[in-house]
């Protein structure tokens, strides 16, 4: 088997243990795991206060909870193959010190963790959950020593990441332009950067966490465009590989 060729195999398995792993955490037997897992996406959306949210933030950071592991969770083993297309491709690209910027229930900061050619995973997410559910997971997998987690990349005292990754979060930012702005400073000329987004809340709203602002995403495209130059890759998924321009 070739170097960290087991990284992927382990995730098409079982999401690295996950259900195991939520079981535990949240102290649930199996049968209600299932049942958790499997209205997850409703149960998020029925949170979402609509026109009342004033900041996405305060949404996540606050509200979201045990829903938010549940909807990403039922996400990630419902698409693991087009999830483990990205981890293909955090595999082509991430080396050294990695941000992994909202990284939610852990899968993609996890496998670089595992990678032979990253030195240091820093796990930035606003939502307590998230971070404490991802730091117990790195314990079971017995990569903690190469992750650490923090509320936001200040907190992290890095002034260069090598690698940047950036996945389902830019949408639900109030101001993605600014995130852009901010994930340019902390890249240097050999860094890359994985970003995809979706701007989109769906036929029938069924992503209203999304932003879909024409002025805020034209003001998004123009950033990227002005600041970063794609570097191709033959993986046909949306997420992206970008360098400094």
């Amino acid at each position: 088997m070739k170097k960290d060729e087991h990284i992927l195999k382990e995730f098409l398995d079982d999401a690295f243990d996950l259900k195991s792993h939520l079981m535990e955490f949240l102290s649930i037997s199996r049968e209600d795991l299932e049942k958790f897992l499997k209205n997850a996406k409703t149960n998020l959306a029925n949170l979402h206060p609509r026109e009342n949210l004033r900041e996405a933030s305060s949404f996540y950071k606050d509200i979201v909870g045990d829903m938010h592991l549940a909807d990403l969770s039922s996400w990630h083993i419902s698409s693991k193959f087009y999830i483990a297309d990205t981890l293909k491709l955090q595999q082509k690209f991430s080396k050294n010190f990695v941000l992994d910027f909202g990284g939610g229930i852990g899968t993609h900061a996890l496998a670089n963790a595992m990678s032979s050619k990253v030195e240091h995973v820093f796990f930035v997410d606003i939502n307590q959950t998230n971070r404490n559910f991802v730091e117990y997971r790195a314990k079971k997998l017995g990569v903690e020593k190469k992750i650490s987690f923090f509320k936001t990349i200040e907190e992290t005292k890095i002034t260069k990441f090598d690698t940047i990754i950036c996945l389902d979060v830019l949408e639900h930012l109030s101001n993605p332009s600014s995130q852009l702005n901010y994930f340019y400073e902390v890249m240097d000329e050999n860094s890359i950067g994985l970003f995809n987004w979706y701007f989109y809340k769906g036929e029938n709203n069924e992503y209203p966490f999304h932003i879909d602002d024409k002025k805020i995403i034209d003001e998004f495209f123009k950033t990227l465009q002005s600041k970063y130059i794609e570097v191709f890759h033959p993986i046909l998924i949306t997420t992206r590989s970008y360098k400094k321009y």
